[in-house]
């Protein structure tokens, strides 16, 4: 994340290395839950996930590893790959060679800083072998897992000698300024998307040897966020080819609400929509390693990397971007705080006095310890939608960001994307971009029934993409293009204008692919057993128009149907994860009246807890619910806490759990209980303050946490 580690370091305190260790989790080898931090073990970060991710690979590391090792955590740790305290290799005291000018650099001469002299790197070969010596530093200290976080090169720069050097050794010709032309604007950056993917395999193959050597198996991630973004802030990053490098186990998916309130354009409107963006961000991160037998943990992040915002707006944008993340069902691992430090010991600006600062607000505390404990439990099954037409998909494109730089850059908005995305998002089917680059790997495509396409901002890297989305075509599918072929990009030097191919735009290898050479623009054509629909429409245009939706819609849905697609529309999301349930209600949505669940559910949202008969999706409106029917286990069974609670001891007469939590915050532990408790203790002491609810059997206890283990005693 982009929050400035140097920053946050100071802010840990209330250390406490005396309280035994928290007892084993026979769950933790999942490691279904993590978060990341920069400084020694903290009572205020003290979340009780299965993984500490320890941020920096600086000589203090080891200590800090100890100190959170010692508390009973799985160790990660994580490292900045384009920026970071690493002066030695930029004056020169690593290797002898001043690289000085590696750091990215602007037209004007201005290098591209995160921080004083914490410069944006431009890679060179030697680079890799520098942050190799502070991974060592990581493997010697015992870690099971190296991080290496955001491989950032910024669209701005590419006029520093190291980038031109580089250059020439790439293309074998002269550097061009990027934004010279549209052909070197992509030239540019295809060169930076390289140059970063060496870098990390120089990483990773050196950690590969390492377990070769020692029979040990460290794995490797990339922290990133999501391609939509990248292309989005006008960055450049390997993205889908990290997941073909050897030695890549995986990502975790930055998106929180810094990424997500970026603002889009919708029916002509540019504003926030935080959870839309989301769940278009959190699906391409999922798309990203389908099929590839890679993992991928979503981020989430209770506040954002902005300290102005209120607690009312952290909270707000917090449950929409979580919300939406649980909206992926394949995805059960989660970063639940980057920084819980910054959240739990920060302050933010009062609603009604913003010179005024405050720190988190206990119910709020409490909601997300609720939430960050349910996240552990979130491999669910059955999984049931209750939306609208499902199986549909926007292909996307890592070069998504190799048009984001003058002369000829791409909507500002990225609405090639987000104007064939929100028309049916908005409408309630669960539509997801999906990875063009992952095409040719069998089955990825199996789950689509219907497919938008555009090259107006990006373009295919490979002919082998068309291939596979023919032949997906040939067996069924339903692929609708949307292009008027006007992007100037469509001119750059690329495999469909080179090496024996002519194609004016690679729109037109893909229908040569397709039989449709002739094709006709607005009417759909078959091709095998399904088909193909020619909107010669340029998506940005759509999603400035205050009618663009329904232009889209009234293209796709009587195609949709052609295909054999029942269309249906809703106003609301909703998903069953076993015992959880997942909702939003959408605004700019379709009318009609909003939808209610009946039953009995436990809002997790709510820090009391509270048991509602009937729920509401009112359009704005976020809801993880737990329901108390389908969470069937016998009594007595922890439902909800706002603590970490590992049972000992569950019968018809007693239930004994050990609970821990961030200190000096407001506990509640929701049990179901075979009766009336006669006692309630926590660590030998009696309790008052607990409530039962005979009708629904339930029990809940408040408190104030510790961090430290302690009994909690209940007799019946």
């Amino acid at each position: 994340m982009r929050a400035a580690l140097l920053f946050f370091v100071p802010l840990v305190a209330a250390v406490s290395m005396s309280a035994q260790p928290f007892p084993l989790d026979t769950n933790q080898s999942l490691e279904r839950t993590c978060f990341q931090t920069g400084g020694a073990y903290s009572d205020k970060a003290d979340l009780r996930s299965d993984v500490a991710i320890v941020y920096g690979i600086d000589p203090g590391l080891p200590k800090r590893i100890a100190s959170w090792r010692d508390r009973g955590y799985r160790i990660h740790v994580m490292t900045g790959v384009s920026w970071g305290n690493y002066q030695d290799y930029l004056y020169g005291r690593f290797d002898g060679t001043n690289h000085e000018d590696e750091a990215q650099t602007e037209r004007n001469g201005h290098k591209v800083s995160h921080g004083g002299d914490v410069y944006y790197m431009c890679p060179g070969e030697n680079y890799g072998k520098f942050l190799c010596v502070g991974v060592q530093r990581a493997l010697d200290a015992g870690t099971e897992a190296i991080h290496l976080e955001e491989p950032e090169f910024w669209v701005r720069s590419g006029y520093s000698e190291g980038f031109k050097r580089e250059w020439r050794k790439f293309y074998g010709e002269d550097w061009q300024a990027p934004d010279a032309s549209a052909d070197a604007q992509w030239r540019a950056s295809k060169l930076k998307y390289f140059l970063y993917r060496r870098a990390l395999q120089q990483v990773f193959d050196y950690v590969q040897a390492y377990n070769h050597r020692t029979g040990r198996h460290v794995r490797c991630y990339v922290p990133t966020h999501s391609l939509l973004n990248y292309a989005h802030w006008r960055i450049v990053s390997p993205e889908s080819s990290l997941a073909r490098l050897n030695g890549c186990d995986g990502y975790i998916a930055q998106v929180w609400t810094g990424t997500s309130r970026t603002p889009n354009l919708y029916r002509g409107q540019l504003k926030e929509r935080t959870f839309e963006t989301a769940f278009l961000e959190y699906g391409v991160m999922q798309n990203l390693v389908r099929s590839t037998g890679r993992t991928v943990w979503y981020l989430n992040d209770p506040i954002e990397d902005n300290p102005d915002h209120t607690w009312t707006d952290y909270r707000a944008n917090w449950e929409s971007t979580l919300t939406a993340s649980l909206f992926q069902p394949e995805v059960w691992q989660f970063e639940v705080a980057p920084w819980p430090e910054r959240v739990f010991g920060g302050r933010y600006p009062k609603k009604d006095k913003p010179a005024e600062r405050e720190p988190i607000p206990p119910a709020y505390a409490t909601e997300l310890q609720v939430a960050f404990n349910a996240l552990d439990d979130m491999k669910q099954t059955p999984v049931v939608w209750d939306s609208g037409t499902a199986g549909l998909g926007v292909l996307v494109s890592d070069s998504l960001m190799f048009e984001r730089g003058g002369p000829a850059a791409s909507d500002p908005h990225l609405s090639q994307v987000y104007g064939l995305a929100l028309p049916l998002l908005k409408r309630g089917l669960p539509v997801t971009p999906v990875q063009l680059e992952n095409t040719t790997i069998p089955g990825y495509l199996d789950p689509f029934r219907l497919l938008l396409l555009t090259y107006q901002g990006m373009k295919p890297l490979s002919p082998e993409v068309h291939v596979a989305l023919a032949e997906w075509v040939k067996r069924g599918g339903a692929l609708v293009v949307c292009d008027d072929d006007t992007d100037p990009a469509n001119a750059v030097r690329e495999w469909w204008n080179e090496a024996g191919r002519h194609y004016a735009t690679p729109r037109e290898h893909l229908f040569e692919q397709l039989g449709l050479k002739a094709a006709n623009a607005g009417v759909p054509a078959r091709v095998g057993r399904g088909s193909v629909l020619w909107l010669k429409e340029n998506p940005a245009k759509l999603a400035a128009s205050a009618d663009g939706d329904a232009q889209l819609v009234a293209a796709v849905k009587p195609f949709a149907a052609a295909a054999g697609l029942r269309w249906k529309e809703t106003n609301y999301l909703l998903l069953r994860r076993g015992k959880f349930v997942v909702a939003a209600g959408l605004d700019e949505s379709v009318p009609g009246e909003p939808k209610t669940l009946r039953g009995r559910f436990v809002n997790l949202f709510d820090a009391g807890l509270a048991v509602h008969e009937s729920v509401t999706l009112t359009p704005g409106t976020r809801w993880l619910l737990l329901d108390l029917d389908a969470a069937n286990a016998p009594a007595p069974a922890v439902l909800a806490s706002a603590c970490k609670i590992l049972p000992t001891t569950a019968s018809g007469q007693e239930f004994r759990g050990v609970v821990e939590g961030v200190i000096n915050t407001p506990a509640v532990v929701l049990l179901r209980v075979p009766a009336k408790p006669q006692s309630v203790t926590l660590a030998g002491e009696p309790q008052s303050d607990f409530r039962y609810d005979a009708t629904n059997k339930l029990l809940w206890v408040n408190f104030t946490n510790t961090s430290r283990p302690r009994d909690l005693v209940a007799k019946f």
